[in-house]
């Protein structure tokens, strides 16, 4: 073995290894804390476009059963008339 090898560590070299593992630990947890905020935010935009797609949904929905309502009027023959009448086919009563 060195001669090395066998002396022991000294005070300032102990200094620099605890400063060097407190400089890393710190490096970590921010990184962390990094990590963790971009997390947060992702989140955040998901929900808020989830929410944002939920209402379009609902409006088309509605807008589905509008349309229904408005199909099923005009396939009536109370409907067909008013089409008639609205298009000059046929003259008011």
């Amino acid at each position: 073995m060195s001669s090395q090898a066998k002396t022991p560590m000294s005070e300032e070299k102990k200094k620099r290894i605890v400063v060097a593992m407190t400089a890393a630990g710190v490096f970590l947890v921010i990184f962390l804390v990094i990590i963790l905020v971009v997390q947060f935010v992702q989140i955040g935009v998901k929900k808020s476009t989830e929410n944002e797609l939920e209402k379009q949904l609902e409006l088309l929905k509605d807008k589905i059963e509008s349309g229904e309502r408005d199909l099923e009027f005009y396939l009536s023959l109370e409907g067909l008339e008013h089409l008639a009448l609205q298009n000059g086919w046929i003259k008011g009563k």
